[in-house]
């Protein structure tokens, strides 16, 4: 940097004694040829323009590899909630900020943990999905469904049968898989809580649904069956159409796929129109927004022990050969590239995407992951940890035994 202002010294005064020489030769009568000296001066302004926007590149290219690379060791807490029954209480991101619920009810806080709506409830076990600002939350064997977006409660459904799982749009639909007994159902509700569709499956025709996931504009619910016949097991992932397209087709499905001998326990929208089948040895992409064909599937050959994913990123983490390593981590993109590859040696309990980064955490232990694969934090913790996830740049969401933390590393 002092080298950088001596610079920027000597030029000033090289400046100076051009102009104080001009003026010397005005002086002396001495004729000048002023469209010269323009084109110089203005040489001289687009030299000094380029000179000051290199510098500022390379800081900027300075600033953003020291950001990549570097690495923190310990964390510094910046707010505390300390009245917080952690036992019952569950979080989530929403948008930037931090869904609370529990059996009793749920509340949107801000990075600041200052409340931005709150609602009451009586649940059982409530289980939450979220998609951008919209949430569901569903009492799972029960009967109740919650609707929510950022502004609170937009709608409630009552369903007939007890609830496996529930998941919503980004434009606030939900489907839910019902447990009927000998049958099933697949209800689609729009965000007041009305009843759109219902559809009942047969679990010998064409399995038990195992997930349900929506397109992000509403019209696409996807659906993974598994048949189990005589020992042999039999994945069948279905499309349905809510839209015109799907008004005239059996069931208003407009494709599926059958995938002998595969089990297929999750499924999801990512980005777009984009949408995944997580394998047992690997994962399947679709592509389409009314009629979605199966695009590209990646195997692996190794036990799959985790998954996680955003809107462009997929991750599978398998068991690892190496002692010293005893977990490898591949993360793709939706096109089905590899982006990178990395081993670690963390015995994490939980594993997700959370606003771009990869988080890791035990009952004590805690370690964060860029998108690019470099390791930013690993380290441990003063208490029982029982969730993690990011708010924003350096920012965290650190659930404790104790309360919850607002943290920042450092």
């Amino acid at each position: 940097m002092a080298n950088f202002i001596r610079n920027l010294q000597k030029r000033y005064r090289r400046q100076k004694n051009r102009e104080q020489q001009e003026w010397e030769e005005e002086l002396r009568g001495e004729p000048i040829d002023y469209e010269k000296r323009r084109a110089i001066r203005r040489f001289r302004r687009i030299r000094r323009i380029s000179i000051v926007l290199a510098i500022l590149a390379a800081i900027g290219l300075i600033c953003y590899f020291f950001i990549l690379k570097r690495t923190y060791r310990n964390y510094k807490i910046i707010r505390t909630s300390e009245q917080e029954d952690i036992v019952s209480t569950h979080y989530v991101e929403m948008d930037g900020k931090i869904l609370r619920y529990s059996p009793d009810g749920v509340s949107l806080v801000t990075d600041k943990l200052d409340t931005v709506w709150s609602e009451t409830y009586t649940m059982q076990s409530p289980v939450a999905d979220v998609r951008g600002n919209r949430a569901v939350i569903a009492d799972r064997d029960g009967t109740t469904i919650k609707i929510f977006n950022k502004n609170g409660l937009t709608g409630t459904a009552t369903t007939s049968y007890r609830i496996i799982k529930a998941r919503i749009s980004n434009n606030g639909l939900v489907a839910a898989i019902l447990d009927g007994g000998d049958d099933t159902w697949i209800n689609f509700y729009s965000s007041d809580g009305s009843l759109i569709a219902e559809n009942q499956t047969k679990i010998d025709e064409p399995g038990y649904p195992m997930d349900v996931t929506i397109s992000n504009d509403g019209i696409i619910m996807m659906v993974t069956f598994q048949l189990v016949d005589g020992g042999e097991t039999t994945s069948y992932v279905a499309f349905y159409n809510f839209g015109d397209v799907g008004q005239n087709e059996d069931d208003r499905i407009v494709s599926g796929y059958t995938y002998p001998g595969i089990v297929i326990p999750e499924i999801q929208y990512l980005g777009g129109t984009t949408s995944t089948a997580i394998r047992e040895d690997g994962f399947t992409l679709y592509e389409g927004k009314q009629i979605p064909d199966e695009v590209r599937t990646v195997e692996v050959e190794q036990e799959i022990v985790s998954t996680f994913y955003n809107d462009d990123t997929i991750g599978l983490v398998f068991k690892n050969n190496d002692k010293e390593k005893i977990y490898a981590m591949e993360v793709y993109t939706t096109s089905g590239r590899l982006k990178f590859r990395k081993e670690f040696n963390i015995p994490y309990t939980s594993i997700r995407m959370s606003d771009g980064y990869i988080l890791m955490h035990n009952s004590s232990q805690m370690c964060v992951v860029d998108g690019k694969g470099n390791e930013k934090f690993s380290g441990s913790v003063d208490g029982t940890i029982h969730d993690f996830f990011r708010l924003g740049w350096n920012s965290y969401l650190l659930v404790l035994d104790s309360g919850i933390h607002v943290i920042r590393l450092t």
